[in-house]
């Protein structure tokens, strides 16, 4: 396992940008999510390398944070929030209707790998609650209607 040599150049122009190798452990994680698809053992491992940090190390920033996945997802991410705000405006609902709607519970992905559903603890949006994100996108003041919008337009 290892990036591609463009991927390298992006590591390496990433690296001069940071005082020590260690401080950018959070971007490389996230370049690695997205070449490897998630954060394996494997590419924990590959990282540490990178960066000349022992693999425990790694593993323990990229367990400690939900942005980094564990195990492959599918092509949309659907994270819903489930902290107090979202939770007392009706998140609880809107997952049994996107549970319903997907045909998955909370950390399942759909057959054809389109959907994964996750449920999480908090995305800071607390003053637009209930919240979801959807890979790299959020959506607030959400709705059993906006919920299908927003799944409707995704291919």
């Amino acid at each position: 396992m290892e990036f591609s040599p463009e991927v390298i150049k992006e590591v390496e122009k990433l690296l001069s940008r940071y005082p020590t190798k260690e401080a950018a452990l959070l971007p490389l994680l996230h370049i690695a999510q997205r070449e490897f698809g998630h954060c394996s053992l494997e590419a924990e491992a590959y990282v540490a390398s990178l960066l000349d940090l022992p693999a425990p190390r790694v593993h323990g920033v990229s367990t400690f944070y939900t942005m980094y996945n564990k195990k492959p997802v599918g092509k949309y991410h659907v994270q819903v929030c489930t902290n107090i705000s979202c939770s007392l405006l009706g998140a609880e609902h809107l997952i049994t209707y996107l549970e319903k709607k997907l045909g998955i519970k909370p950390g399942q992905t759909t057959g054809d790998g389109r959907f994964t559903l996750t449920a999480v603890e908090c995305l800071g949006a607390c003053g637009t609650a209930p919240v979801m994100q959807v890979n790299d996108d959020y959506y607030e003041n959400l709705t059993e209607a906006k919920i299908d919008e927003i799944l409707g337009g995704m291919k």
